[in-house]
């Protein structure tokens, strides 16, 4: 019984968080579309045309690809593209020119759908706002303002955490898409011959009938599989069952029926409709439909903010992106983070999206252009990895993927013809974010073996505290690489010729795995009499925890405490070398990244009291 209602919780919250991008897509991707295709009314060949391939869009990106086929390549229960990269990094490692290759791949798409991301909350709150304008014309002046309005609160709001507003969201989404389902059944039942389209021969035909659109009417299309990498992302939070089950039972049935009702009202309608979905209301509960609208565009903009978080948090620990704070909302729930530094850069490109591009059609030219690129790469390392992980014969591997791979390249060449109109600025921040990625991560890799050069095997430990003084107490100093005399220890004998009778050196590993089992988390060994070597490890999608670290090793019986504790940290003080071209740029943008990254004290949650910071000057 337990079991079912536990299943039956995470079908209701998997609704709410992991559907809600993709399941407010028919408040625009239809009309878009219509857009796209020249749409006149009396055109019943291009509505049919537009559900015919909306429905199969559908059906082999989402059901097919992610749902049947992705979904399967999870490290430890955790999708999305960084869990992806993590996976092919823990099987092949970066030794290999083509490793290397596949990882900066994966980074790429990383960064590709951290920007698409961006103009989730903008065109889902504007697309829901603006149905005010089908209750008064004279509303539209006001559809910016409340906008931006809904906007700002929902950054405000995500400081105190989402564990509790996130229990509201599985009921309503279900009632949205229950409501979708019905707005959809009360038109299709007055013109039936819509189900028609299910044929993709109507598909056919509208490409035949139209080429020289052909490829705006894929990139408008889109706008109905926009949230299926997403719902990738997400999966990890509730497992892939109720993920599966959700999609089938629930919302895909609800979006086509929606669909289609949109569509049969535009098969009966004489008159140009503007805005489809929601003249499929009944005047006296158009309000109620609006709101509802709004309510369900906020969840879904919350969950990508969330789901932007823990994107953030995986860079960081995958050595992508310098440190930055992470705050834990939830003493129960792992995935309730909350990321000031991603908040604030959200909120300040979400507000400039809303103001430049003023409305949901303008902003759907952009939306989609950077996502789809994610997309396809996910499908080159899923047959990565069908092929090296699951020992999937060349065969299959072609003919399933192959198919995929073809309609990400059609539905790429649909989104390129976006550029012109605002697809380049998605494109363009993830240019910027993936040479971020790039930069710290050579970054890291110069400064490390730089730290290589200097290294004191700790084999010599001994014989440097032997001409020091001994002091009582414990001293925790924190090491990058486990096996090497820490660069704080280092400079405390060189400047207070003293060391404590207890010298713990704590080396904090980032696994390629999403977490770690509490009970492997520390090894302790003891290399020489008062010296302890304790490696503390976590999965990428953990938050690293030296106060954790210390009560495991307390656990295992190493006397620390962190109140009695003086914890030594090294700082490294990264200058760039004089050179030309690119390298000089990217080792100066490292060294300014650098100084701006979180301090190891409040990254590590070390105790904000008895932390001594030593520097150690670095040249790269």
């Amino acid at each position: 019984m337990k079991a079912q209602q536990a299943n039956g919780a995470a079908f209701i919250a998997a609704i709410g968080v992991v559907f809600g991008d993709i399941g407010t897509s028919p408040l625009y991707a239809l009309k878009e579309s219509l857009t796209a295709a020249a749409y006149t009314p009396g055109s019943t060949e291009i509505v049919l045309g537009l559900l015919s391939l909306i429905f199969w869009s559908l059906a082999i990106v989402v059901s097919v690809k992610y749902l049947a086929v992705i979904m399967r390549a999870d490290n430890a229960g955790e999708g999305g593209i960084l869990s992806l990269v993590a996976l092919v990094q823990q099987r092949f490692g970066t030794a290999e020119p083509w490793a290397r290759r596949a990882v900066a791949l994966g980074v790429l798409g990383a960064a590709l759908f951290y920007c698409d991301a961006l103009i989730t909350p903008a065109i889902s709150v504007l697309s829901a706002v603006e149905g005010m304008e089908t209750l008064n014309p004279d509303f539209s002046r006001a559809v910016l303002p409340v906008t931006l309005g809904v906007i700002c609160v929902l950054f405000m709001i995500q400081r105190r955490g989402t564990e509790r507003v996130g229990r509201l969201f599985g009921p309503i989404m279900v009632l949205w898409f229950a409501t979708l389902a019905v707005l959809g059944v009360m038109e299709i039942v007055h013109a039936p011959q819509v189900l028609e389209a299910v044929n993709p021969w109507y598909a056919v035909k509208l490409f035949a009938a139209s080429p020289g659109l052909s490829l705006i009417i894929l990139g408008a299309v889109f706008l109905a599989v926009t949230g299926a990498e997403a719902l990738y992302a997400d999966m990890g939070h509730f497992g892939k069952r109720p993920v599966r089950l959700a999609w089938l039972v629930l919302v895909w049935p609800a979006l086509v029926i929606n669909y289609f009702g949109q569509g049969a009202l535009l098969i009966s309608s004489p008159t140009p409709i503007a805005n489809p979905f929601y003249a499929l209301a009944p005047q006296g509960l158009l309000p109620a439909l609006v709101v509802l609208s709004t309510a369900a565009t906020v969840i879904a903009s919350q969950a990508t903010i969330s789901g932007a978080f823990s994107v953030t948090r995986e860079a960081v620990q995958l050595d992508l992106l310098p440190r930055v704070r992470v705050l834990q909302t939830s003493d129960t729930a792992l995935g309730q983070i909350y990321v000031p530094a991603a908040n604030l850069f959200m909120f300040v490109a979400v507000v400039l999206f809303v103001i430049v591009f003023g409305s949901s059609s303008a902003l759907s030219a952009a939306y989609g252009a950077s996502v789809v690129g994610t997309m396809l790469i996910t499908t080159l390392l899923g047959g990565l990895v069908a092929k090296s992980l699951w020992n999937w014969s060349w065969l299959r591997v072609g003919a399933l993927f192959g198919l995929m791979l073809l309609v990400d390249l059609a539905f790429i060449a649909g989104n390129f013809t976006k550029i012109d109109d605002g697809g380049w600025v998605p494109l363009a921040l993830a240019g910027i974010m993936f040479a971020m990625f790039v930069t710290w991560r050579d970054g890291r890799q110069s400064m490390r073996a730089e730290l290589e050069n200097r290294a004191v095997p700790l084999s010599r430990l001994p014989d440097l505290l032997r001409s020091a003084a001994k002091v009582p107490g414990t001293a925790v100093f924190l090491v990058s690489q486990s096996g090497f005399v820490p660069t704080a220890l280092l400079r405390n004998l060189e400047h207070n010729k003293v060391h404590h009778e207890t010298i713990i050196i704590l080396h904090v590993e980032i696994q390629r795995v999403p977490r770690v089992d509490p009970l492997c988390r520390v090894l302790i060994e003891q290399p020489f009499a008062g010296v302890h070597d304790v490696r503390a490890r976590f999965g990428f999608m953990e938050t690293p925890d030296v106060g954790e670290a210390l009560r495991n090793a307390r656990r295992q019986g190493l006397g620390v405490f962190a109140q009695d504790s003086s914890f030594f940290l090294g700082w490294h003080l990264v200058r760039a070398r004089p050179r030309p071209g690119l390298a000089g740029i990217k080792a100066r943008a490292f060294a300014f990244l650098q100084r701006r990254s979180a301090q190891a004290a409040e990254f590590f949650r070390m105790p904000a009291r008895g932390v001594v910071v030593l520097a150690t000057d670095i040249e790269i």
